[in-house]
Order: structure tokens, then C-alpha cells, then sequence
């Protein structure tokens, strides 16, 4: 049995828009408004990852422009104060960028993206080299596969390998997937509710099953 993790690679943006250290800010701001992002990452030598430049980077400059804030505030963002007199990319980066390689699952991406709180990868080989770039609308491709074709994996992968000899029938709606038919023993059906939800597009899974409930 096989249950399709599709990859990191199988979703991200091959073509990035990066900068090197020297980059400064202005030119990284129409860069980002230019190509219509939120961050880039920035490289060194042969397209290597050594930092990401977002957002959240450059606000600062425009939030501290006629602040004067006091000495527990500068305490307690010195890091925002720095990148407020920052001029090139070196300086106002992230760095270690948080990054995924392209063989992780869609599900270890989106924890990496929810744990870091970043809404954005750099997806490099094993080398550090950028390979693309993978954000949460990326992760959201795949709840855009058709009913059809998820039914059929499910059947394939789950309805035909739980319940060879039963008369189990699977349909999507909306990606919301429903087990029907006679079936004697719902041993089982635990098993199959978990797999099922594990096929990329799933949305919900609910069991429609006629027959005597398994004995507990």
C-alpha cells in the first residue's frame, strides 16, 4: 500500500527572486513590490542561502523613523533598533534562514512555517544551494485536486487494502471523503479513517457503513 505524500518539490516556485549581502534596502524594496513577495532570500557565492530579508525586516526603518523610544523599549528590541539603521541586506537579514529541503512532506513544511512562524521557505539541496522557494499558498495546492482522483487513490490505497472481500464504497465531495457499504467487522474502520485522511486534498473523512457495530 501506498498513501501519496506529495513533497515540497512537487509545489514550490522554481523561479526566485534573491539578493546578495551588498543589496541595499531600497532596491530591496522595489524588488519585493516589483515581483509582487514578501521576502527574499539572500545568497553568497554559488546561490548558497545564508539569510532571508522580509517584511517584518525592513518595517522597522519606517516604525522607528520618529520614535524615540525609551530605555526598556530599546532593551527589549534591540534587534528592530538595529535593523532601523540597517542599509543593505547583510545587515537587515534573518539569519540562519529558516529553510526545508525539496524531499520533506507538505505537513513537515507547513510545521516548520507554523512552529517558526515564517510564512515563507527557502527550499535548498544538500549543499545549502537554493533550489525554489515553497509559501503556505504553495502548501494549499494540494486541496485543489479533484474529487475523482482523490476517491481513486482512496480506494486504491485504503478501501482495497483494509477491505479486499468487503463491499466498501468511497466517494468525494468537496474533498470530504465518505466509506459506505455493508461492513461486518469495524475493527478496522479507525485504521481506515487515518489513512485516509493522510491522502493529500482530503478534507474530512466520514463513515457511512451499514451492519452490525464491532464488539468492544
Amino acid at each position: 500500500m501506498s498513501v501519496s505524500p506529495h513533497t515540497v518539490s512537487d509545489v514550490m516556485t522554481h523561479t526566485v527572486v534573491a539578493v546578495g549581502r551588498d543589496a541595499l534596502f531600497k532596491d530591496i524594496v522595489e524588488l519585493m513590490d516589483q515581483w509582487k513577495v514578501g521576502a527574499v532570500p539572500v545568497l553568497e557565492g554559488e546561490s548558497r542561502v545564508v539569510g532571508v530579508v522580509s517584511e517584518a525586516d525592513l518595517l522597522p526603518k519606517e516604525e522607528f523613523r520618529d520614535a524615540d523610544p525609551d530605555r526598556r523599549e530599546q532593551l527589549h528590541r534591540l534587534s528592530d533598533l538595529a535593523k532601523a539603521g540597517a542599509v543593505s541586506a547583510g545587515e537587515l537579514m534573518t539569519s540562519p534562514a529558516v529553510c526545508v529541503r525539496p524531499d520533506a512532506t507538505l505537513s513537515e513544511a507547513a510545521r516548520i512555517m507554523a512552529h517558526r512562524r515564517v510564512k515563507r521557505l527557502p527550499v535548498v539541496g544538500t549543499e545549502g544551494m537554493l533550489e525554489g522557494i515553497v509559501s503556505r499558498s504553495d502548501l494549499l495546492k494540494v486541496f485543489l485536486r479533484s474529487d475523482e482522483d482523490i476517491a481513486e487513490e482512496v480506494r486504491r490505497s485504503v478501501a482495497a487494502y483494509l477491505f479486499p472481500d468487503a463491499p466498501v464504497t468511497v466517494t468525494v465531495t468537496d474533498g470530504v471523503v465518505t466509506f459506505g457499504g455493508a461492513l461486518g467487522n469495524r475493527n478496522l474502520v479507525p485504521v481506515a479513517a487515518r489513512l485516509a485522511r493522510a491522502v493529500e486534498g482530503v478534507v474530512d473523512v466520514r463513515m457511512d457503513f451499514a451492519g452490525p457495530a464491532a464488539a468492544t
